[in-house]
């Protein structure tokens, strides 16, 4: 049977893994971030009134600019962001992962770099490699937090051409203040003009502010977002970026001929008419989250400040024991993320009674332990 590696594949993709999580038919999946909430019944409703709609002209191809949706994407961002843009500061594409491929594609590929605070979400450094832009890992703190002075001088030694900046940051759930942001981009303007690409996937879940403001009088500066999370639409595949519309101008060099489908345009309107319903549901999570905080905190578990829709905990000695305590935990009926931090495993928030499902698994573990000692 020929392997991978017998393909005349590049280089820099061989003995690679590809992005993804377990899928696993279990009672409770608190893996992957979704939001646990399905979509409420008017939305469904309105989803298939604008999908019918659509329907009637698939012979034609859809907008191609997808103007309609990048208006209203850009109304959301002015109301909830606290800055405003407008659609030609806006550009969607079939999930975060291609507005982020895109942008390499434009600004990174052969002969240059991009640079990401490790650990952090693994699809910078896949779309990357993937792009044949070069990949550089920066440090962060024993916290997980960006120390913004070795950060700085890993921008200046490197000279990357794109710098990625996540915040609240994957897996850990960490934010990043404006501060830092701020310093870096000054940083990566100094050693090279590069762009500082924000992914805020999860932004809608943080105690603070986006930092969409930060793109005032900042022309390298990309804010990312997603509607999988906050809008519990992890099916529709849809991501969108903010920046200086001659950013926008720029990828669209490299997109592909009516990238978003008329299926997908209509789906991602009908989800923005139901904006404050959808939020609601984030209110219910961020209460959850903290829940699960709190009760990892009184069962001894290390958790790391999470800003986003889960919670990091820890630390598990030895080599190989997350792993054992995903294991146990999935034993009881719960599926959570082994991400690869060594000592730690990631929790999402979901309904009250998956997290109840799940803390009991937890508690059960911890006590046989105890006795065990």
């Amino acid at each position: 049977m020929t392997r991978i590696d017998d393909l005349p594949i590049r280089e820099e993709l061989r003995g690679k893994s590809p992005y993804g999580a377990p899928q696993l038919d279990v009672p409770v999946r608190l893996n992957t971030n979704e939001n646990p909430y399905p979509l409420p019944e008017p939305l469904v409703e309105r989803i298939a009134e604008r999908v019918r709609e659509a329907a009637r002209e698939l012979n034609r191809y859809p907008d191609r600019d997808a103007v309609e949706l990048r208006t209203e994407l850009a109304r959301y961002l002015t109301r909830t962001g606290g800055y405003e843009v407008t659609a030609a500061h806006v550009w969607a594409a079939n999930g975060s992962n291609e507005v982020l491929q895109q942008l390499l594609q434009t600004f990174g590929g052969p002969g240059r770099t991009a640079i990401g605070f490790e650990p952090s979400y693994s699809m910078h450094s896949l779309i990357s490699r993937g792009t044949g832009t070069g990949w550089i890992s920066g440090p962060r703190n024993d916290d997980f937090t960006i120390d913004t002075e070795l950060a700085e001088k890993a921008i200046a030694e490197n000279r990357p051409d794109v710098v990625f900046i996540t915040s609240p940051n994957n897996p850990t759930g960490t934010a990043v203040p404006a501060d830092t942001v701020l310093a870096l981009y000054d940083a990566a303007q100094a050693a090279k003009p590069s762009l500082v690409v924000v992914d805020e996937a999860y932004v809608e879940f943080s105690h603070g502010a986006s930092l969409l403001p930060l793109l005032e009088g900042r022309p390298n500066l990309v804010v990312s977002r997603t509607m999988s999370k906050a809008f519990g639409a992890a099916g529709l595949r849809l991501g969108y970026l903010a920046a200086d519309p001659a950013v926008v101008d720029a990828v669209q060099l490299v997109r592909l001929p009516y990238h978003l489908s008329a299926v997908t345009q209509a789906t991602a309107l009908a989800a923005l008419e139901h904006t404050d319903t959808l939020l609601a549901y984030v209110d219910q999570l961020k209460q959850e989250r903290d829940r699960l905080v709190r009760e990892l905190w009184s069962m001894g578990y290390e958790v790391t400040a999470s800003d986003a829709n889960f919670v990091q905990f820890g630390r598990f000695d030895g080599e190989g024991a997350a792993h054992d305590v995903w294991q146990k935990i999935l034993d009881r009926g719960v599926l959570v993320r082994d991400n690869g931090v060594p000592g730690w495993l990631r929790v999402t928030a979901g309904t009250p009674e998956e997290n109840d499902a799940f803390l009991d698994a937890v508690r059960e573990l911890k006590k046989e332990q105890e006795q065990s000692a």
